[in-house]
């Protein structure tokens, strides 16, 4: 039977640790710790991911400071905020939640974040200090994902890892977290060919495309470990997880795998950030 690889349970776990050492911070400062969260526009996704951020911020003991911008906000008005945010010795971390509006200069922004301050790992200095294997806030969901793998002792080292998705947040820098713990990396998207062929050859498999049940049970080989990170309407996520769940050797479920370990993750480097 398939091992359930529980991100909600070790969420949890480490935000039973992360209470003390927020706490430890406080008492050594005298302050909370400080998430300050960007949101632009109305989206409804973005709005309820910043409230369960704030939400675990909370639940740790630090501070939320949350900034809505209307939908017209330019992205020189956004980048004023976020050079304010860099020089207030109070915020230890910046989010700005994606996506923004289309006319905003959305990589210009995630780039004039402090690296400091790059608790969610967006900006392309830290990306590029993750990938050389310096010290740097890894972009959150696959960091997440990351500790989640080996939370569950999932072993990495000259496995061979496919992963399906290329954005800039999420499927680059998960395949260069996966390639810096000496895992052989293929990196795919929707436009790849043969993508069947290649996925069945994986020891372990990250959905990362952004389709909802894109990739096929029949792709996934048995005893892979399989890992989605989408979610999607109807609570599902990029891979067709019924059709693998008695054929692989481990899986993340959605919901209750990845999306918890993406807000733990965040807010561990903020309390990082903020030591």
């Amino acid at each position: 039977m398939a091992m359930i690889l529980d991100g909600k349970a070790v969420a949890k776990s480490i935000e039973a640790s992360l209470t003390e050492r927020v706490a430890k911070i406080i008492q050594k400062g005298g302050v909370q710790p400080i998430l300050a969260t960007i949101l632009v526009g109305n989206d409804p996704a973005s709005e309820t991911y910043v409230k369960m951020k704030g939400n675990a911020c909370r639940r740790v003991g630090m501070d939320s400071r949350r900034i809505d911008l209307p939908q017209a906000t330019t992205t020189r008005e956004l980048l004023n905020i976020i050079a304010q945010l860099n020089n207030d010795t109070a915020v230890a971390g910046i989010l700005l939640q994606h996506p923004v509006p289309d006319h905003i200069d959305e990589r210009a922004c995630f780039d004039a974040i402090a690296l400091r301050k790059d608790v969610d790992g967006v900006t392309c200095w830290g990306f590029g200090r993750m990938a050389m294997g310096e010290p740097a806030f890894g972009s959150a969901t696959p960091a997440g994902i990351m500790t989640l793998l080996d939370h569950y002792q999932v072993a990495l080292e000259g496995k061979q890892a496919v992963v399906v998705g290329r954005s800039p947040i999420l499927g680059k820098p998960m395949a260069m977290m996966l390639l810096n713990r000496n895992a052989t990396v293929t990196i795919c998207h929707s436009r790849t060919q043969g993508l069947a062929d290649i996925v069945r050859r994986a020891d372990i498999v990250v959905g990362a495309v952004g389709k909802p049940q894109f990739i096929k049970g029949d792709w996934v080989k048995p005893g892979a470990v399989v890992v989605d990170a989408g979610f999607h309407p109807g609570n599902v996520g990029d891979i067709d997880l019924p059709a693998i769940v008695d054929n692989c050797a481990a899986y993340t479920p959605v919901p209750g795998g990845v999306g918890p370990m993406t807000i733990s993750t965040l807010i561990s480097q903020t309390v990082a950030a903020a030591e």
